[in-house]
């Protein structure tokens, strides 16, 4: 329609030279502007004249007063072009935040007993029965509870690496169903579904404006009325109070002057580049919530990384079984699978897991039937009675209060001095069951295990400029300094609880502010402790996307993998949009200046003051849709 419009007002213009008549010129100017001169009338009633509508219209009806019909028709023309090219941009932004997120469903199947029904997924409630076919995406969060498949998560991640599923796991809305049927128990409701989330999330994000984006809306404030004012006193002094007797050149250079002066380069290229940078990193897995915070993303210095499950991968492993005397790895592993097979804690669980692939099952369930007790003694470990023998594993601590020797203890190797030590040990039951003297078996040492992309990471930020970059962690000394070494960092903090973090970004803030500095500070994260260090500072980086309702919350960018490897590609499209914006805010006011000054002393007729306006605007727009443009 748009088009239609636009040529058929084209054609107008083109009779209107042919046959030198103003007719067919003022038809064309209708055509082309009635959308125009409508918003202008409106504008006017709501107290709102100085838009770029009402300039536009008194402008052109000036131009029409002074005789020159086909320019003020042609300032319309060129004005309508310049809107289609803006809308156009815009849906195109809009279009690629759209595919990206086309995530959500539109339909669910729920079984109820041996029925199948088509339902919408608002509809569906926590415990139903849904079941996704091959090909369909997964309405809402769940439980598989039978059939297995691989999913697609790339509308979710941007990763092509599909993942496997099978019955127990859970799965997340918004991934597509790969080769098989899965019956799945709805565990969250559509709204606190990844997908709810994070199209609410989107939906907002444009609610919040860059420092930018607050300059051009108060520069327009006060710019507009200003050269509506010296467009006045252009036409009225040089022929009422200074005495020429040339009114309507005047008159055609002030209206020449508004036109040129119509701020529409700097009010829609900003924003657009905003837009368009934020739907850039949504289409790749990164979900920033306001304009604002990729703007502060181009100018960080400091980054602080939470350590387990963000530069490590929050998994416990047994890295080795370190024996002593003549003992032997099987027999640790024995009583450590003995003492461990029961608790849920993150280092038993890794023990029984490795457990489980060294010993067979025969094994594993003589040792569970021979344990005929088992106690928890707090801060140090676990003790068990099996058959005639107490088997005891836990930290340095417990062996002493057993009775082991420190110097025994002293030679008891350990190979990673970043790793978690279990030590283990036995003793035998006298034929009154009391314990004989100790035997220390030797140590099981177990780490958290460094992401694969975390070194590499950590080199792509400081080769970006990021000159500040420290791992905070609860964890000891010894496993924050080898951990830091491996991945490259230089500066870290240990043994911090989650209200130390919060102070130590806290101080990050009060010293920069006191040097006055514009440098912005961000935290990445993934735990529900990280909450309250991801709300406080500048920029909070939510990892894993939904592993922590309450960090992704108080995050202001959620990762939609568990990754770090995609934050230096969010810093360079944070800095290339910022780029961009600034390179428009300089192209358009500048280009405004120069084209002010000719009009106001009669060098510059309306065609070339539709250049300065829309010619400018389309060129700023061209410019801001170069951020959806991504080079990994």
């Amino acid at each position: 329609m748009d088009l239609i419009k636009i040529f058929s007002a084209a054609f107008l213009l083109v009779l209107g030279y042919i046959y030198n008549n103003n007719a067919f010129f003022f038809a064309g100017y209708v055509l082309a502007g009635y959308e125009v001169i409508w918003e202008a009338i409106k504008s006017i009633f709501r107290g709102e004249a100085l838009d770029e509508n009402f300039l536009m219209l008194v402008s052109t009806l000036g131009a029409m007063y002074v005789g020159q019909y086909p320019e003020a028709t042609g300032v319309m023309l060129f004005y309508s072009i310049g809107e289609f090219f803006e809308d156009f941009a815009v849906d195109r932004s809009r279009r690629s935040i759209s595919e990206a997120m086309d995530i959500k469903s539109d339909h669910a199947t729920k079984k109820i007993g041996d029925e199948y029904i088509t339902v919408k997924p608002e509809e569906l409630i926590v415990g139903d029965l849904i079941v996704v076919k091959a090909g369909e995406k997964i309405p809402v969060d769940g439980t598989v509870i039978s059939g297995s498949s691989s999913l697609d998560t790339s509308a979710l991640t941007g990763e092509s690496m599909p993942r496997a599923v099978n019955a127990g796991e859970n799965v997340i809305s918004g991934c597509i169903n790969g080769n098989g049927l899965l019956e799945i128990q709805v565990t969250a409701a559509f709204e606190d579904s990844a997908v709810g989330k994070i199209l609410e999330m989107v939906e907002s994000s444009s609610s919040r404006k860059t420092h930018m984006e607050r300059f051009i809306t108060k520069f327009a404030r006060y710019y507009t009325p200003i050269v509506v004012g010296l467009a006045i006193l252009l036409a009225i002094v040089p022929t009422i109070i200074l005495g020429f007797d040339t009114f309507n050149e005047w008159l055609y250079r002030a209206m020449t002057f508004l036109v040129i002066s119509c701020p529409c380069a700097l009010v829609i290229s900003v924003p657009m580049s905003l837009f368009a940078g934020i739907g850039a990193a949504s289409s790749k897995g990164m979900i920033v919530k306001g304009s604002s915070y990729l703007e502060a993303f181009a100018r960080l210095d400091t980054i602080a990384f939470d350590k387990t499950g963000t530069l490590t991968r929050g998994v416990f492993a047994v890295d080795s079984i370190n024996k002593f005397a003549e003992s032997s790895e099987e027999e640790i592993l024995k009583a450590a699978y003995a003492c461990e097979h029961l608790s849920e804690h993150p280092i038993a669980v890794a023990i029984t897991k490795y457990a489980e692939l060294k010993l067979d099952d025969s094994t594993r369930h003589n040792i569970i039937n021979s344990v005929s007790s088992q106690e928890e003694i707090p801060g140090r470990g676990i003790k068990v009675t099996n058959g005639d023998s107490s088997y005891f594993a836990g930290n340095k601590d417990l062996m002493q209060d057993i009775g082991v020797p420190d110097d025994i203890l002293s030679k008891s190797q350990i190979i990673n001095s970043a790793a978690s030590i279990v030590y283990i040990a036995k003793a035998k039951l006298s034929s009154e069951s009391t314990e004989q003297e100790p035997q220390f078996l030797g140590t099981i040492e177990i780490s958290d295990q460094i992401r694969d992309e975390s070194p590499e990471t950590i080199a792509k930020l400081r080769s970006l400029g990021i000159p500040n970059l420290l791992m905070l962690t609860g964890d000891i000394e010894s496993v924050a300094s080898k951990v830091s070494e491996k991945i490259g960092l230089t500066n870290y903090l240990a043994h911090l609880l989650p209200q130390d973090k919060v102070k130590v970004i806290s101080d990050f803030i009060s010293k920069r502010d006191a040097n006055g500095s514009k440098k912005a500070i961000a935290f990445v994260g993934d735990g529900i402790n990280d909450a309250p260090v991801l709300a406080l500072s500048d920029v909070g980086v939510a990892m894993g996307a939904f592993g922590s309702d309450a960090a992704v919350e108080a995050a202001d960018v959620v990762m939609m993998t568990d990754s770090i490897a995609k934050l230096p590609l969010l810093v360079s499209i944070a800095k290339k949009t910022v780029r961009i914006c600034k390179e428009n805010i300089v192209f358009a006011i500048g280009i405004k200046l120069i084209f002010l000054a000719l009009g106001a002393l009669g060098f510059a007729n309306l065609w070339m003051a539709v250049f300065a306006d829309v010619g400018v605007t389309v060129l700023a727009i061209l410019n801001a849709m170069r951020s959806l443009r991504i080079k990994e």
